[in-house]
């Protein structure tokens, strides 16, 4: 019985802190929840932003909270050690858990997409999604993010989806994620910057 009134309250506690940040149908680790370095410096975005991009992270995948708390923190290692970045580049990262990572936040200028770090926030994907599709639970992640986003004012609510290729010369987010999120909501492609491969 006291088992069952434990679980019951910390159920409780666990809804009411995703409620408390707003986001109904995601969970959001903290940088603290999966280990995150601090950031060497930052500098802040004005919100909302009016892109959102998709990208993956090419690497492995993660299927628990620890494995995914260990590969991000293989990212941010990278990104800031091999890259010289001031952190870890992209705002949120969905793992094969289904649950979404902090990585810079939303307000943070990111290291994602050249020529829209200032003006947009990106959400990858992690492992690669060349040859293979994410799982239900991380499409509804991402999507549910956003959601998030435009209801707490981080995002418009016209916004615009793109996949990373749409702005780079890239692959990213992977042929079979690509393929998905043109289905998306406010998939617009082609952000109109013209640039070279």
């Amino acid at each position: 019985m006291k088992l069952c009134i434990l679980i019951s309250i910390l159920g409780a506690l666990t809804v009411r802190s995703i409620n408390a940040q707003g986001c109904t149908g995601v969970t959001i680790v903290s940088r603290a929840g999966w280990g995150a370095r601090s950031a060497t410096s930052f500098s802040t975005i004005a919100t909302p932003v009016s892109k959102v991009f998709i990208h993956h992270t090419e690497g492995g995948e993660c299927g628990t909270a620890t494995t995914c708390a260990s590969q991000l923190r293989s990212i941010q290692n990278y990104h800031m050690n091999s890259n010289g970045w001031n952190d870890i580049g992209y705002s949120f990262l969905v793992g094969g858990d289904g649950q979404v990572y902090e990585g810079r936040g939303w307000n943070r200028q990111g290291a994602h997409t050249r020529g829209y770090n200032t003006n947009a926030i990106a959400i990858s994907f992690v492992g690669n999604f060349m040859n293979k599709a994410p799982s239900q639970a991380m499409i509804s992640a991402a999507q549910n993010l956003i959601t998030c986003g435009i209801s707490k004012g981080m995002v418009t609510s016209t916004y615009t989806l793109h996949g990373h290729r749409d702005a780079n010369c890239t692959d990213c987010p992977g042929d079979n994620l690509y393929n998905l999120i043109k289905g998306w909501s406010r998939f617009q492609g082609k952000t109109g910057i013209t640039f070279q491969c």
